[in-house]
């Protein structure tokens, strides 16, 4: 049995009805983009709250609450994992989905607006190639965390203004320990298994490098 939203009010008691309402939408806006442009696999649509939603929330979990007017760049977006659901958690920070692949962002954007999310943009085009400064960069699992840093290395404003310094927040899974070493940096692993019970999560982090 597959969990529907109520997984996600569960762990965030505090939503208000529009957040719920947003929530509760997903379940009928992804599967329709997903039969048109396939940007979730089709036996994990079943599961969209628990592998996609709840999965993303874990960051929302370890940072607690974000300023207003915090910005953060999710790369590698996707169909809009971890943006999405983080922009409907934090209405007031500005989101900012890229994706090299155009039909995700297709998607991300019509979600965004079926959704009425003003705190997301979303562009087909690389980490590389932007310009602006972030507070945070999220990400889930893209590639290799020495890979991932040369490409938002520049990207982060210089002056904090949340409870944890400026930095990556990287979903990522498995045994991370040469990962970590290989990129050459001070990485912290959360235990995602710390803020949520499922068995899925047992094995799944949440990586913070501070920039």
């Amino acid at each position: 049995m597959n969990p529907t939203v109520d997984i996600i009010y569960q762990y965030f008691p505090k939503l208000t009805e529009k957040q719920k309402e947003q929530f509760a939408k997903l379940a009928e806006v992804y599967p329709f983009w997903n039969d048109q442009i396939n940007v979730v696999s089709r036996k994990d649509i079943e599961s969209l709250y628990l592998k996609h939603v709840l999965h993303s929330l874990a960051i929302g979990k370890f940072v607690g609450e974000l300023a207003p007017k915090t910005r953060v760049l999710d790369v590698g977006t996707g169909g809009g994992f971890p943006g999405i659901p983080l922009a409907i958690l934090f209405p007031e920070v500005q989101f900012h989905l890229v994706d090299s692949i155009g039909k995700k962002i297709k998607v991300v954007r019509e979600v965004a607006a079926a959704l009425g999310l003003t705190n997301v943009e979303a562009d087909h085009m690389r980490a590389e190639e932007l310009d602006y400064k972030y507070d945070f960069v999220v990400s889930r699992a893209v590639t290799r965390l020495g890979d991932f840093i040369p490409w938002v290395r520049n990207k982060f404003e210089k002056k904090d203004k949340n409870g944890i310094p400026n930095g990556i927040l990287y979903l990522k899974g498995g045994d991370l320990k040469e990962e970590i070493k290989e990129a050459r940096v001070k990485a912290e692993l959360h235990k995602i298994s710390d803020f949520f019970k499922e068995d899925f999560f047992d094995t799944k982090y949440v990586m913070y490098v501070q920039m």
